[in-house]
């Protein structure tokens, strides 16, 4: 059967794009967890003894790292809470439908961006 034809996407490929999603997610919390280490570590820099005038730069600096570090933080929770999202979406059967055109999305769109809701037809129209 044609793609083009097709409504949803058969158990091998759903097994498919699933161990794709396994592996972002396994990824995405490892790098979750350097960012949340480089955090933690961000608090004590060691800066203590030194000269006043270069305190208050470090300081500032510290801070944008922190506030840097605690965005891309936030961006990987929701990229691994979509990731899930995806997986519920496989158990569920309805990986890979457009949640705005009911289409397929196509497969190759789906293992750039395994977690994505919309077919680039929909995604386009938005703007």
């Amino acid at each position: 059967m044609a793609e083009e034809n097709k409504t949803k996407y058969s158990d091998a490929e759903l097994a498919e794009f699933k161990a794709i999603i396994v592996k972002k997610i396994e990824k995405a919390e490892q790098d979750l967890d350097l960012l949340r280490e480089q955090f933690a570590n961000d608090k004590n820099n060691g800066t203590d003894d030194t000269s006043p005038q270069f305190k208050s730069f470090e300081e500032g600096s510290s801070v944008m790292s922190n506030e840097r570090n605690s965005q891309l933080a936030t961006r990987q929770e929701k990229f691994i809470r979509d990731l899930k999202n995806a997986l519920v979406r496989i158990e569920n059967k309805t990986y890979g439908i457009c949640r705005v055109t009911g289409k397929l999305i196509d497969a190759e769109r789906l293992k750039l961006v395994p977690h994505a809701t919309l077919s680039m037809e929909a995604k386009l129209n938005q703007r």
